[in-house]
């Protein structure tokens, strides 16, 4: 493998290593965001009071009923996106291994053109 080629693929494998940085991070941001809502939800179907939601910047009374939509449908588009997520992060691990392969096997076949 040339020169050029082994910089293209070092090159890509840095950036699929970031991207799945990246992923990472995000899964964590939904997964913290999901627990919140998981913990409202549990408090809201408990209250017996007024419920109080934002919206915007403004917080506004709903009813218990309108509370436990809203957070449930945030729920699922949160679950929906970590299941995206998940699914990207699974794709990038692939490639990202599958370029380690290609790297370590032009670097031992350039130590063997080298040896020689």
């Amino acid at each position: 493998m040339e020169r050029q080629e082994l910089e293209k693929l070092t090159r890509d494998y840095q950036t699929i290593q970031e991207q799945m940085q990246a992923l990472s991070v995000q899964k964590e941001q939904f997964n913290v965001e999901k627990e919140e809502h998981k913990e409202a939800l549990a408090e809201i179907e408990k209250s017996t009071g007024k419920v109080f939601v934002t919206l915007g910047g403004a917080i506004v009374e709903v009813s218990k009923e309108e509370a436990l939509k809203r957070i449930k449908e945030r729920e699922e588009s949160i679950t929906m996106r970590l299941t995206i997520i998940n699914k990207q992060y699974e794709d990038a691990s692939k490639k990202e291994k599958s370029l380690r392969e290609q790297i370590t096997g032009a670097l031992k076949e350039q130590q063997g053109t080298g040896a020689r």
